[in-house]
């Protein structure tokens, strides 16, 4: 990665040109880098990382007409276009923008769209329900004090799901505070196994977390339970391929983030309603962009890594 000067983009049609004030680091973007998902996501380079942002409308492209200049909002950028959101200016689609409401900060609305969206539709692939009228399923969330993790306990219990999750000693106490009925420090021997102090048998896992195999989860699942792996590898979705066309009850289920304006906005709505908070790690400004990149990396923040424009 290399701090550089380059041309402020265009908005075309059906795009809004982005003043950035905030971004959040997601793992799938240094994963890219590390071409890990070159099948998938092939680059043209030099290419700005980062998708998730929050900005000021500046220009608005034609065919846009719900948008206009000074309007706050929170977008996901494509990861496809060489404009993303580690820069001052950054060109968004208005299928993934939304209007950020009065209350909502440019720092917490950066942190929602994939980190947010991927614990929102985990949930959804449980058999979550966020209208009252959900069964009241057992959940655990691996790695919950993680990015998608801590949203995924916090949605978890909106959708009024008795919630275990797991988490190192030092986030134990956060990760109880947003919700979670029973926190496991994942490194002590006696509750290493994920098994639920309660006896539960789970009926769904956002496991958010790699190094696990399926056949530890397993024995804790109800009859009908599944694993939503959030970081699936070539393993994981053959075994569930194995488990669709044998027709097993109990299920891995890899989630494909699938990024749409509607689940955008009901999750900007919920931190507007004080029900759904993004828990920061740290703060970095743009001119330290590499160094948040760096903290990435490394696996252990608590919470969204945001890099904050200047000015």
């Amino acid at each position: 990665m290399q701090h550089v000067e380059v041309p402020v983009p265009k908005a075309k049609k059906n795009e809004l040109l982005l003043k950035l004030e905030a971004a959040s680091i997601n793992p799938v973007d240094w994963k890219m880098q590390k071409g890990v998902l070159r099948p998938l996501l092939p680059l043209r380079l030099p290419y700005i990382p980062v998708t998730d942002v929050a900005g000021v409308v500046v220009v608005v492209g034609s065919g846009v007409h719900e948008f206009k200049a000074g309007d706050e909002v929170v977008a996901m950028l494509n990861p496809f276009q060489s404009g993303g959101g580690l820069a001052e200016y950054a060109v968004a689609s208005v299928k993934l923008t939304v209007k950020r409401p009065a209350g909502v900060s440019a720092t917490e609305g950066a942190g929602l769209p994939i980190a947010a969206g991927t614990a929102l539709q985990s949930l959804r692939s449980i058999g979550a329900k966020f209208d009252g009228t959900g069964k009241p399923l057992n959940v655990l969330v691996t790695a919950a004090s993680g990015g998608v993790g801590l949203y995924a306990v916090q949605l978890a219990k909106l959708a009024g799901l008795p919630v275990t999750a797991t988490c190192g000693a030092r986030n134990v106490e956060l990760v109880r505070g947003l919700g979670a009925d029973e926190v496991l420090d994942y490194k002590t021997p006696e509750v290493a196994s994920m098994r639920s102090p309660s006896g539960r048998r789970y009926d769904g896992v956002v496991h958010c977390t790699v190094g696990v195999r399926w056949s530890a989860f397993k024995p804790l699942l109800s009859a009908t339970g599944k694993v939503i792996d959030i970081t699936a590898n070539l393993s994981a979705f053959l075994t569930a391929v194995l488990h669709r066309v044998t027709f097993a009850r109990k299920r891995l289920v890899p989630l494909l983030l699938w990024p749409n304006r509607a689940d955008l906005e009901f999750l900007v709505g919920l931190v507007k309603d004080g029900k759904l908070k993004t828990v920061v790690d740290s703060r970095f400004p743009l001119r330290d962009a590499s160094h948040a990149w760096e903290k990435s990396i490394e696996g252990h923040a608590t919470g969204k890594i945001v890099v904050q424009m200047e000015g």
